[in-house]
């Protein structure tokens, strides 16, 4: 370790099957309490106890309807259909908490930029500054029919409305208002007009000529995530993102992709050591390896083959019903995740996959890591992929809510702690101020957000 903290995320979608794909079935599993208020109140007072970031809650906006061309395997195993909106119990998550970060999956094909900045800044306002976006082009053809398109738009094409998404955002966000436009004047000005402006913004996706709804939340912009991993996804994490998300199983896998986004961010004029990266990484830990092990198997014996290789099919848009299960499974380009194949194509040369051993595999890590031990077992693998991988953290997956995060927080955060791998106290109230430092709750110069920044008409 180079004497940087490790760096921990909740992984939450507001469903019931999510990375891990038939364990709503196991007796402890809370998973069906995801539409109640409490099961993410006491969410957030787990990671909270545990001194993790922030919480990630994902998302997808349509069911998963690939495998058999059918949405039923899905509804069967309960894959992210029924599903909620994850923006709606952040403010009482927040209300619960002081310092834990909430980043969010919004998926800015489907979204209006104009009303999207509105939100983000609400949310930014109610938490006191804690707030981040997940930026997805959605990749479900299922989305796309129910949102108004016939059909998905092609891979790249979303990524070019998501490049002028973020112009319209950064905009409303950063050069709308001035810092001191609200004065509450004993003269009975509550806004002085000559400290907002309108945006103006006529491209070839979106038209927004007028001025910001919101005043500027205490961060202005939120802190920007990435997830995509495609040469045109990372092209868009190394020009945006703070945060960068993986899902890999190697840390082989994870260094290349790291290494490659931080070139093209310091490409792009950043400091490449500003982007913070995050793998996916599923935690089984008891007291003894033995009994971790025990307790692996006992999960296994819940997951659901059958339900793996529909929630994949519909990630990678690849039918795997129609291919020959024991068959290695080729790479093609597609409108789905092209990460996602990637992961298990050609990223890494020493392994063939099949479809069987894909749904296998994913089963309860959600094609990440499983990392089953005691706390000392755990945190050593946890080491060794921050230094192999050069990762910055971990987005731990919850596969039997709400007790593989309480297990984590009870066993593997103090081990990480005795060892100086994790903080004992936050620094900072704000979620920018935890991957920058105390007092950094703005952009930092270099991103591109800050180019935007208000300064009064000449």
């Amino acid at each position: 370790m180079s004497g940087e903290r490790i760096r921990l995320n909740g992984l939450r979608q507001s469903t019931v099957g999510h990375t891990a794909i038939g364990l709503w079935r196991h007796p402890d599993s809370q998973a069906h309490r995801y539409r109640e208020l409490s099961y993410w109140t006491e969410t957030a007072r787990i990671l909270e106890r545990g001194r993790f970031d922030a919480l990630f809650i994902a998302d997808a906006l349509g069911p998963l309807e690939v495998y058999q061309g059918s949405v039923d395997a899905a509804l069967r195993d309960g894959i992210q259909t029924p599903t909620d909106d994850p923006l709606l119990a952040i403010s009482a998550m927040a209300a619960v908490t002081e310092h834990l970060g909430f980043s969010v999956t919004v998926s800015s094909t489907y979204e209006q930029p104009y009303s999207f900045a509105r939100k983000m800044t609400t949310l930014d306002h109610l938490t006191g500054g804690r707030i981040g976006w997940n930026v997805v082009t959605s990749a479900l053809d299922s989305a796309a029919r129910n949102l108004g398109l016939t059909t998905q738009l092609p891979h790249d094409q979303r990524y070019a409305v998501a490049e002028e998404f973020m112009d319209v955002v950064y905009k409303l966000w950063e050069s709308s208002w001035a810092d001191d436009a609200v004065v509450r004047s004993p003269e009975g000005i509550f806004v002085d007009p000559a400290r907002v402006r309108p945006v103006a913004h006529e491209g070839t996706y979106y038209r927004v000529p007028g001025i910001a709804l919101s005043e500027p939340g205490v961060q202005r912009t939120p802190v920007i995530y990435q997830a995509g991993t495609s040469p045109v996804g990372r092209a868009f994490a190394a020009r945006h993102a703070e945060g960068v998300f993986l899902s890999t199983y190697l840390p082989s896998m994870a260094r290349g992709l790291v290494t490659d986004v931080r070139e093209r961010a310091a490409a792009e004029g950043r400091d490449p050591r500003s982007l913070k990266f995050f793998a996916i990484a599923t935690v089984i830990v008891a007291e003894t390896d033995a009994q971790a092990q025990a307790k692996l198997a006992d999960y296994q014996s819940y997951a659901s083959v059958e339900g793996a290789l529909a929630r994949w099919s519909a990630l990678m848009h690849i039918d795997l019903s129609a291919l020959d299960l024991d068959k290695p499974l080729e790479y093609v380009e597609t409108d789905g995740i092209r990460g996602m194949v990637e992961l298990f194509t050609t990223l890494d040369p020493d392994r063939r996959w099949t479809p069987r051993a894909i749904a296998e595999f994913v089963g309860v890590g959600g094609g990440g890591p499983v990392i089953a031990g005691s706390p000392a077992t755990v945190a050593d693998e946890l080491e060794r992929w921050v230094d192999e991988a050069g990762i910055d953290g971990f987005n731990i997956a919850d596969p039997v809510p709400p007790v593989t995060f309480r297990d984590f927080t009870d066993l593997v955060v103090p081990e990480l702690q005795r060892r100086g791998l994790v903080w004992r106290d936050y620094e900072g109230s704000t979620l920018r101020e935890h991957f920058h430092g105390g007092g950094v709750t703005r952009v930092r110069d270099d991103h591109p957000a800050a180019r935007y920044r208000f300064s009064a008409p000449q």
